[in-house]
């Protein structure tokens, strides 16, 4: 799950400009219905006892690592571990050993690692010092929001989950907002953005230029409107909606 996060002007965030992206493990950890062949990861023993457990295995370890690898090599170079090893000793620890490991294929790629309630304060304080960062499921879910909202908020979190082979997601991390549905004040910066996040990938993956070249055109255009304040949304410094948000996109594209 590829979960990017930058500023832009005009946005007023709280800290000097960034561009991030939280690369979250997205098929085990601590939730509850990824862990099982059958059931639930979740246990009521008693009325007053509950049970959560939490799976990590070595291979999803390697293949989050392994992606996470490719985009810091391909951006800045610099790659953050983000766990719990310090309470988590074992799985955490395997997280970290195996980060570590595919590392080995990445020279040119600096690594350093954080505790998680660390990261969650020096990402507050200065979010700029971090490029790309990778961590286990639910770290990765709340480390995200927390970076969105460095940004504008959840209408700025877009996201990609790419599978094995052939397959990608485009999802914007926020849901579905039921209590603003048909007000037209959604941003729909994080939709759009997930959108130009799959041509980008499908651009790369078969080699189709085309696609490349819609998601660098895409790019622009949101970046012109959102430094329009008269068509950005309220929740980021706006005076527009939904749909003067979404036609300022396009006529920036066209």
């Amino acid at each position: 799950n590829i979960r990017p996060a930058k500023t832009y002007d005009g946005l007023h965030s709280p800290v000097k400009p960034f561009d991030l992206v939280v690369v979250r493990e997205n098929t085990e950890g601590f939730y509850a219905d990824r862990n099982m062949e059958q059931g639930s990861g979740e246990i009521l023993v008693t009325p007053d006892v509950a049970i959560s457990l939490r799976r990590i295995t070595r291979h999803c370890c390697e293949r989050i690592a392994q992606t996470a690898f490719e985009l810091a090599q391909s951006r800045n170079k610099h790659l953050s571990i983000v766990h719990k090893a310090n309470v988590l000793k074992i799985a955490d620890g395997m997280f970290i050993e195996v980060c570590r490991e595919v590392g080995k294929k990445f020279p040119e790629v600096r690594i350093d690692d954080f505790i998680v309630d660390a990261m969650a304060a020096l990402l507050v304080r200065d979010p700029a010092q971090f490029d790309v960062i990778v961590t286990t499921n639910m770290f990765g879910d709340i480390l995200s929001d927390e970076a969105a909202g460095l940004v504008g908020g959840l209408g700025m979190a877009p996201g990609l989950c790419i599978g094995d082979g052939d397959v990608v997601m485009a999802q914007a991390t926020h849901g579905s907002a039921p209590d603003i549905a048909g007000k037209g004040i959604a941003n729909p910066y994080s939709m759009i953005e997930s959108t130009r996040m799959m041509f980008d990938w499908l651009g790369h993956s078969k080699k189709i230029p085309e696609a490349i070249a819609m998601a660098r055109a895409m790019s622009e255009a949101t970046t012109v409107a959102l430094a329009n304040p008269n068509a950005r949304t309220g929740d980021i410094n706006g005076k527009g909606n939904t749909a003067s948000m979404a036609k300022a996109v396009l006529d920036a594209l066209k």
